[in-house]
C-alpha cells in the first residue's frame, strides 16, 4: 500500500489531515501559499508523507563531549562541491531531562512511531489492535491501530538495553494515546511529538543534537531518511510497514542491537550496517 493508496481511502477532509503523513515544503509565492493552505490538512496529526528528496547535511561523526544548551549557528565548513547543511543549534533547554541512574551506562534509542511501529488509519479495520478516539473541531473520530508484528518482544528487549525515547513527528493528541496502548511496560522514558522536531525544507526533522545526550551514544530507529538528515550516521533505517503480519524486521534487528549495546560508541557499527 503507498501513501497515496491511503488517502483516497477518505472522503471527509478534516479525516485525511489525520491518517496523512506528507509534509508539504513551504513557499512564499501566493499561489503556493493557496495549495499550502488547501493542503495541509493532511498534515496536522500524522507525519506520514516524507519528502524524501531532501539533501543530507555533511557527515558528522565528531564523538566529543556535548554541545553547551545554547550556541550560535556557526558558519558552515567551507567544501567546494558538497553542499553543507548546518545543523541548528541547540535549544537553551535540552528535550529530554538528565538520564535516570537505571540508564547510566546505556545507550539512547530514539524510535519513530507510524509506520515503524504501528500503522493507523480512519478506514475500519477488522483486525485493528487498538481504536484510539481522536477529536477533531468538536467531534471525536475513530483511528484504528495495527501493530507491527513482533513489536512488543522488539520494545521489551529494547528496555531492557537501552534508554528509550519515542520520537515522532505526529501531533500528541494522536501519538500520546497510541503510546499509552503499546507501552505497556514503560519502555519509553520520555516521549517527544512534533513541537520537539524541527521544520526544515518541508520536512519535520528529529535533531538529536537537541536531546541532551552524546551523539557517538545515540541511534535513531526510523523509516523516513527525511528524519535523521542532520544525523544520518546514527541511524538504524527500517522499511515502511503498513499491514504485511509476515513482516519480521523488527525480530530480526534484536541480535544486532544488542551486540550495539555493548559496543563503546555507535559509530563504527552503524557505519558498518549502510556499507553493507
Amino acid at each position: 500500500m503507498d501513501h497515496m493508496s491511503i488517502i483516497t481511502q477518505v472522503s471527509n477532509p478534516k479525516e485525511e489531515e489525520i491518517i496523512s503523513f506528507n509534509q508539504e515544503k513551504a513557499s512564499q509565492s501566493n499561489s503556493s501559499l493557496k495549495k499550502q493552505r488547501s493542503r495541509s490538512i493532511f498534515s496536522t496529526f500524522f507525519c506520514c508523507f516524507r519528502n524524501y528528496n531532501v539533501e543530507p547535511p555533511a557527515s558528522n561523526t565528531n564523538t566529543s563531549s556535548l554541545p553547551p544548551p545554547v550556541e550560535e549557528n556557526g558558519s558552515p565548513p567551507k567544501c567546494d562541491q558538497v553542499e553543507v547543511i548546518p545543523v541548528p543549534s541547540p535549544p537553551a533547554k535540552y528535550l529530554l531531562p538528565e538520564m535516570k541512574i537505571s540508564d547510566y551506562g546505556k545507550k539512547c534509542v530514539v524510535i519513530d512511531l507510524d509506520e515503524t511501529l504501528v500503522h493507523s488509519s480512519f478506514k475500519p479495520i477488522s483486525n485493528a489492535d487498538f481504536i484510539v478516539p481522536v477529536e477533531i473541531d468538536g467531534t471525536v473520530h475513530q483511528v484504528y491501530v495495527l501493530k507491527r508484528p513482533h513489536v512488543d518482544e522488539f520494545l521489551q528487549k529494547m528496555g531492557e538495553l537501552f534508554e528509550c525515547v519515542l520520537f515522532t513527528a505526529s501531533l500528541a493528541k494522536y501519538a500520546d494515546p497510541v503510546a499509552d496502548l503499546l507501552d505497556q511496560w514503560g519502555v519509553f522514558r520520555e516521549r517527544l511529538f512534533r513541537e520537539s522536531c524541527v521544520f526544515h525544507r518541508g520536512n519535520y526533522v528529529k535533531d538529536l543534537s537537541r536531546l541532551g545526550r552524546e551523539l557517538n551514544n545515540v541511534i535513531i530507529i526510523d523509516n523516513s531518511p527525511a528524519s535523521y538528515i542532520f544525523h544520518p550516521e546514527n541511524a538504524v533505517p527500517v522499511q515502511s510497514w503498513f499491514d504485511d503480519m509476515n513482516d519480521t524486521e523488527l525480530l530480526d534487528l534484536l541480535p544486532f542491537f544488542e551486540g550495539l549495546s555493548k559496543e563503546e560508541e555507535v559509530y563504527g557499527v552503524l557505519q558498518n550496517l549502510r556499507s553493507r
